[in-house]
C-alpha cells in the first residue's frame, strides 16, 4: 500500500516515476495510478501540485488550473524525482515522467527541461499556460490522444510528432478511435475500458524500457 508523503503520495519499489494529477488535483484516482505502478514494479509518486486542495466541479477545477503556477509545478515534479532517485527502494538512475491532461502537458515540459528525466507519457496533454523549447527534449515520449477529443485533438498529437521527429526526437503517437478526452480516468462519464487498458500497457512498457 501507498502512504501519504511530504506534498504527495508515493507506492513500490523500482524504477522511478513520477505521476502528474489531472486538473482535479490528486484524488483518489491518481493515487490509484500510484498504486497500479507499484504492482507493476515501479516506484511511483504523484506529487500534490494543488497543496491539499482538490476540485469536486468543473468549474473549480478550471479556476484552480488557471491559478496554477506552472514555474513552480514544474520545479515540485522535478524535486519529487528526484526525491525518488535518492531514495533506496530506487533502481533507475533517471525518473520517468506521466501525466494526464494538464498533467500530460506538464510531463512534456519537464521532460524537455530536466536532464534526469530518463522516459516521458503524456495522456491528452493540453495546457495553453505550459510552454515548451523542445529543443531540450532528449528523452524518448510517448503521444496518447482520443480520435474524439475536441478540447485536445488527437490531430494536435499528430502534428507535433511530425514537428519533433524533424528535430530528431524520439517520439511516437498512439491514438484511439471512439475515445474523448479523459478516457483513461476510470472515475469518469468519458472512461472506455478497452482504451485505457491498451494504453496502460503500453504506458508501462514504454517507461519500463527507457526509465533504467
Amino acid at each position: 500500500m501507498g502512504q501519504r508523503v511530504e506534498h504527495g503520495y508515493m507506492a513500490g519499489k523500482g524504477p522511478a516515476v513520477v505521476v502528474i494529477q489531472e486538473w482535479w488535483g490528486l484524488v483518489p484516482h491518481i493515487e490509484d495510478v500510484v498504486e497500479r505502478f507499484a504492482k507493476e514494479g515501479f516506484l511511483a509518486i504523484a506529487p500534490d501540485l494543488y497543496h491539499g486542495s482538490t476540485a469536486k466541479s468543473p468549474d473549480e477545477a478550471q479556476r484552480m488550473l488557471m491559478e496554477l503556477d506552472v514555474d513552480r509545478a514544474e520545479r515540485e515534479i522535478a524535486a519529487a524525482g528526484e526525491s525518488l532517485l535518492s531514495r533506496p527502494e530506487c533502481t533507475s538512475k533517471k525518473y520517468g515522467v506521466i501525466g494526464f491532461c494538464m498533467g500530460g502537458a506538464l510531463a512534456q515540459s519537464v521532460a524537455s527541461r530536466e536532464p534526469k528525466t530518463g522516459a516521458a507519457v503524456s495522456f491528452y496533454g493540453g495546457f495553453k499556460k505550459v510552454v515548451i523549447d523542445w529543443n531540450g527534449l532528449s528523452a524518448p515520449l510517448l503521444l496518447i490522444y482520443g480520435e474524439d477529443d475536441k478540447g485536445v485533438p488527437a490531430e494536435q498529437g499528430r502534428e507535433l510528432e511530425k514537428k519533433l521527429k524533424q528535430l530528431g526526437k524520439n517520439v511516437e503517437v498512439k491514438t484511439y478511435p471512439g475515445a474523448n478526452h479523459a478516457f483513461f480516468n476510470d472515475t469518469g462519464r468519458n472512461h472506455k475500458p478497452d482504451a485505457a487498458a491498451d494504453a496502460w500497457r503500453r504506458a508501462v512498457v514504454f517507461l519500463r524500457e527507457h526509465v533504467r
